[in-house]
């Protein structure tokens, strides 16, 4: 055993590590934590620090779209650039507005259910977590027989830009997927909101959100399963937010969606 190791006091709890990427049981040296710990936070703040400033490249998203058989359009919201819409959280929630035009002009209107993909607080969600999440929501929005209107791309956004988006294109429901707020054991998560009857005065208490969608935490066909249960109740009661509470895992709410299509989806894709 090294010098280093015999002034390493361990923890007690460090068996618990392999349940969980938290930082628990990292034992001390002295009073101070042991320094492969510190340096392995380091590196996880410089991470979550570049999740928030890494560019959102909407045309590759554009592209992978396109290969799922879907339109999209590109959008900004009213913060010009990245420094302005970490300073500035309102500017984010409404479109800019040349893009408030563009949309509001859309020819084709009305559709069920409007996709936003905004980059939020992490561009690195969005490029790794969005599509292949859209992907497996597709057969799910097919069951339900719910039309889709173009995805619309949303540059510098916040979760109520979808709101506005929605309001535009006069969708019967928004689902905005969003980076979410780095952590440092996850700077690649992202965040679902869906809202019923989407407009620029919708509270924040209207939504419902589905979090922590990655491969480590809520995985897609999961997310997938809970979004679409939730907008098939959504349009059967005509509501969302706090009215709507998930109860995906009850087998006697179970209308088109049921758990057992996760397994036919996952097939299918393997296929």
């Amino acid at each position: 055993m090294s010098a280093d190791n015999d002034l390493l006091h361990p923890n007690p709890w460090e068996v618990l590590r392999q349940f969980t990427a938290a930082r628990i049981a990292l034992g001390r040296t002295g009073a101070s934590l042991p320094t492969s710990e510190l340096l392995k936070f380091g590196l996880a703040h410089a991470q979550a620090r570049d999740a928030v400033h890494q560019p959102f490249i909407s045309e590759d998203l554009a592209s992978q779209l396109a290969d799922l058989g879907l339109t999209s359009v590109t959008v900004n919201s009213a913060a010009p650039e990245r420094s302005t819409y970490l300073r500035r959280p309102d500017l984010g929630r409404k479109l800019s507005p040349q893009s408030r035009e563009q949309l509001c002009a859309w020819p084709d209107k009305q559709a069920d259910v409007l996709l936003v993909i905004g980059d939020g607080l992490s561009s690195k969600a969005v490029h790794r977590q969005a599509i292949p999440l859209v992907a497996v929501l597709l057969p799910y929005l097919q069951t339900l027989g719910l039309s889709l209107a173009p995805v619309v791309l949303a540059h510098q956004s916040r979760v109520a830009l979808g709101d506005d988006a929605g309001e535009c294109l006069q969708a019967k429901a928004v689902v905005i997927l969003i980076g979410e707020r780095p952590g440092l054991s996850s700077p690649d998560s992202l965040g679902i909101y869906m809202t019923w009857g989407p407009n620029t005065r919708r509270l924040e208490s209207e939504r419902n959100c589905i979090s922590n969608i990655r491969p480590e935490g809520l995985d897609y066909p999961q997310a997938a399963f809970k979004l679409a249960w939730l907008l098939e109740q959504s349009f059967q009661r005509g509501l969302s937010g706090v009215q709507l509470k998930d109860e995906s895992d009850n087998p006697a709410l179970h209308g088109r969606v049921s758990p057992a299509y996760i397994t036919e989806i996952d097939n299918s894709i393997s296929r």
